[in-house]
């Protein structure tokens, strides 16, 4: 390791170890010692070790002729592709070098149990495969991404006759999947090979071999060899545009003769797939000018065979059509003129009818993301031919406009609007479509009308999701719509008093809760600039009534949704789309009068009537509560809060209410690890011994915990800090734990629902390293007699059974009896939750299972009876692992 050596001694060193030295018969240490000495003089002396020519090479070939230790294979493999890398001199010892590498292959070695090496099978095969990839030299045996036409000439047959024998004969995805990836490699390799008039085109001739094994079997009437013949042909093809036309230029012509010979559709649908392929492959390419494209000589016959298939009967087949029109479109940007106008047209007319059809939801489904993929490709035709086709559906009174199958149409319709708004333009003509439709459905009367309006909500909440990324349609998007969503629920609230049926079915809570996703959406995505005009107009109208900006503000009364009065009672409700917007601001957006607001939304969360309101008003103020910067301030509203909240939670009409603000004022300060989040969760761990509050209280460890969808959640801007639940478990845990074995039992019960919550949000690594000192009490919860504590805990034990199979198989006498007894359990959910947990007994270790072989087989034949199938087909799963258990091979 000296670099201060005299020039010439790191020579004599090496000489003396090459001429005097048995490397192979000394210890595997001191082997590797010398492997270290030449791998530092290659480093330091890099001049002088290359003065000596071939004959290093030769030396250190002497030294590791032989070496049979994975630890000194490692460091040798390494000193072979250095030679080679820098070009070390390799003389007349290249096959020498080659076959005292190339014995090793293929690695066989499988490293003993508990190994404090290290070393794996995949590190030896990954070196050595770099030794044998390193240079043309070695071209007798391998990689053709590093070797040449020159080395490689002359085994293309019989590597073409392998890889064939492969890919027709073997069992394994594996071997297939590298066998292609070989060919591939060839035919890449080959496509870099420069022509000239007195040498032979390797490609071709290569491609010809592989087209004449193949090409025959796409004509065979029983297809057996038809998917192994097209992926190899595939896989040629597709490693180089040269490659590319010689292969379609063969084989697509035979695959649309093919289509047309056969009249069944599973044998169609078959040939569409592998044209499918072939088509998929011309996208790689990029554009190609059209005396060039194969594709565009066939293109008649090519769309003429993918329309036949999306008006056949098979479902199947429409679907592989539906794909292979996807990609006809896309082709259009690669091959000019290959879809004629009237051939888009086709193309959209076919998207319509098959997004519209009510027969199968498969294909309908596939039609729309279709529609979605290529509207972008073609703005002008898919808005100027299918969004009026939509629109007529839609609009369209008919007799049985009540019945179920307008009604489905209908969904259909807002589904296929929703799905084709992929581009800023089409944007601008569906958007005013659905808010239209969503009018109209507000002005009737029927009991449909709150369903229709959820189907509206959900089709403008898609689109707002595809406008996100581009910052000119996210504005169009938000100016238009959270307007308009607003000035129909303003609209709405304030005829509630004076014409009850008007407008009625928005105020519903899930319409309500509907439109939340869509003004969210429509918020998040917002410039600061522009998420700061807007919330200059959102808050002034519910604070001050300034209805000025909506778009129609001609309203009988004022709007004043923090007033008190039972008659404001429907205003109010409209708080959760406050909610909405404000709660989805970025954090550098500056809230006007944000003070006051939450003083308003503090007091209408303790002092409203109605359970959604007060719990959306909560929800708000601990949105904002979240964001607000930390200092005097935020602690002041804080403090204000928790005098609000003391009292109530004490006694009086309104302690659920205060229970569900102290629950989203936790939450909203335990993400963002505000000190008083551990005195707010140290109230709610005190409400767990109340008769009346304690299982509610228990249920809100899962609110703290969960992924929030409305609010607090990252995608909203909340502040949520990486390891919280780790944080909240190793401070609260203990205290549950504690508390549990101090409480009476009519309260126990609360604590063990609260561990459960808390332990089934945790991440899965940081449970089982805890798992020893709590699996005592995750049994106890199991006799519990409360079905939420019950399906808590075992949705918990389920994935330990997988990941700590030695810690749970300690007390699998427990495990077997709980499991069972709850598999007769009033509750599906428990019932199914129980078998699950039976059939993951079995990763167990199978001595320490076998003795219960018998007695759970005879307990799991019970459920195989069950009245619901979806307990029936769990039973089914465990019992034949059970049976299995102890077998030979398992």
């Amino acid at each position: 390791m000296c670099e201060v050596l005299s020039p010439g001694l790191a020579v004599s060193v090496l000489k003396a170890i090459f001429q005097e030295v048995h490397v192979q018969s000394l210890l595997q240490l001191d082997r590797h010692t010398v492997y270290s000495i030449i791998t530092n003089f290659m480093g330091t002396r890099e001049e002088e070790l290359k003065g000596l020519g071939a004959d290093f090479t030769f030396g250190f070939i002497q030294v590791m002729d032989g070496e049979k230790d994975p630890r000194n294979l490692l460091v040798a493999f390494q000193i072979v592709r250095d030679l080679i890398a820098k070009n070390y001199a390799l003389g007349p010892f290249v096959e020498e070098l080659f076959e005292v590498t190339s014995c090793y292959f293929p690695i066989d070695f499988t490293p003993p149990p508990n190994d404090p090496h290290g070393i794996q099978r995949e590190d030896l095969i990954l070196s050595l495969r770099a030794v044998l990839a390193s240079t043309p030299q070695f071209a007798e045996t391998a990689c053709c991404a590093i070797y040449g036409q020159k080395e490689l000439q002359e085994f293309l047959p019989s590597l073409w006759s392998s890889l064939r024998r492969e890919v027709f004969q073997t069992a394994s995805e594996k071997v297939e999947a590298e066998c292609l990836a070989a060919l591939h490699a060839l035919s890449a390799c080959l496509s870099c090979s420069v022509l000239s008039s007195d040498t032979e085109d390797l490609l071709d001739t290569f491609l010809s071999s592989i087209l004449q094994d193949c090409r025959h079997h796409l004509c065979e009437p029983d297809m057996k060899l038809v998917w192994p013949s097209a992926k190899l042909l595939q896989a040629a093809a597709g490693a180089s545009l040269r490659a590319y036309h010689r292969v379609t230029s063969s084989v697509l012509p035979l695959l649309l003769e093919q289509y047309t010979k056969h009249p069944q559709s599973s044998q169609r649908r078959t040939i569409l797939e592998m044209l499918l392929g072939f088509l998929e492959l011309q996208q790689k390419w990029g554009h190609v000018e059209e005396d060039e494209s194969t594709l565009l000589s066939l293109q008649a016959p090519i769309c003429s065979v993918v329309f036949s298939a999306l008006t056949d009967p098979s479902v199947q087949l429409q679907l592989v059509g539906i794909r292979a029109l996807t990609v006809l479109g896309s082709l259009q940007a690669l091959v000019a003129g290959f879809l004629s106008p009237s051939d888009l047209e086709l193309v959209v007319d076919h998207l319509i009818r098959l997004s519209l059809r009510e027969e199968d939801s498969q294909s309908g489904k596939a039609a729309m993301e279709a529609a979605g993929s290529l509207a972008p490709v073609y703005p002008k035709v898919f808005s100027g031919r299918m969004v009026p086709r939509l629109e007529e559906e839609l609009q369209s009174e008919r007799e049985e406009e009540s019945s179920h199958d307008h009604c489905s149409l209908r969904q259909r319709c807002l589904q296929a609007l929703a799905a084709v708004s992929t581009h800023t333009s089409i944007v601008r003509e569906t958007v005013p479509v659905l808010l239209q439709h969503l009018q109209k459905v507000q002005k009737g009367s029927e009991a449909r009308n709150a369903q229709d309006m959820v189907s509206v909500c959900q089709s403008l909440h898609r689109v707002a999701l595809q406008c996100q990324q581009d910052a000119e349609g996210c504005w169009y998007y938000h100016q238009t719509v959270v307007p308009c969503l607003l000035a129909m629920a303003v609209q709405a609230a304030m005829q509630e008093s004076t014409h009850p049926l008007l407008g009625k079915a928005l105020l519903e809570e899930e319409v309500l809760a509907a439109m939340v996703p869509v003004i969210s959406a429509a918020t998040t995505h917002l410039s600061p600039e522009l998420a700061a005009q807007s919330v200059s107009h959102v808050v002034p109208l519910f604070l001050d009534g300034e209805v000025s900006f909506l778009p129609q503000n001609s309203y009988p009364c004022s709007f004043q949704p923090f007033e008190d009065g039972e008659c404001l009672e429907a205003q109010r409700r409209l708080v959760i789309l406050l909610m909405a917007f404000i709660c989805s601001l970025p954090r550098n957006v500056a809230i006007p009068q944000q003070e006051r607001l939450l003083r308003e939304l503090l007091a209408l969360s303790c002092s409203c009537n109605c359970p959604f309101t007060a719990t959306t008003a909560a929800k708000c103020f601990a949105g904002l509560v979240n964001k607000h910067p930390a200092g005097q301030q935020l602690d002041e509203i804080l403090q204000l809060a928790v005098n609000r909240m003391e009292p109530s939670l004490a006694e009086g009409p309104r302690r659920m209410q205060a229970l569900t603000l102290l629950l989203w004022v936790t939450k909203a300060l335990v993400l963002r690890y505000h000190p008083l989040s551990s005195c707010l969760t140290d109230k709610l761990l005190g409400l767990l011994g109340d008769a009346e509050l304690g299982p509610a209280a228990a249920d809100g460890f899962s609110l703290l915990m969960a992924e929030s969808p409305d609010v607090l959640h990252k995608g909203c801007h909340a502040d949520v800090r990486i390891m919280f639940r780790q944080r909240f478990f190793t401070d609260n845990v203990p205290k549950l734990v504690q508390g549990f074995h101090g409480a009476g039992p009519d309260v126990k019960a609360n604590y063990l629902k609260g561990l459960s919550h808390v332990l089934n949000h945790l991440p899965k690594p940081v449970l089982v390293t805890e798992l020893p000192t709590l699996l005592s009490l995750l049994l106890e919860a199991l006799s519990c007699s409360d079905r939420v504590v019950q399906l808590s805990t075992l949705s918990c034990l389920q994935p330990l059974l997988l990941e700590a199979p030695q810690i749970m198989s300690l007390h699998v006498d427990t495990l077997v009896t709980k499991f069972l007894s709850l598999t007769s359990s009033p509750t599906m959910a428990v019932r199914i939750a129980a078998l699950r947990c039976a059939h993951a007994l079995t990763s167990l270790p199978t001595t320490a299972l076998l003795p219960y072989k018998a007695r759970v087989i005879r307990a799991l034949a019970k459920p195989l009876d069950d009245k619901k199938r979806l307990v029936r087909k769990e039973a089914v799963a465990a019992r034949g692992e059970w049976f299995l258990l102890g077998s030979p091979g398992r």
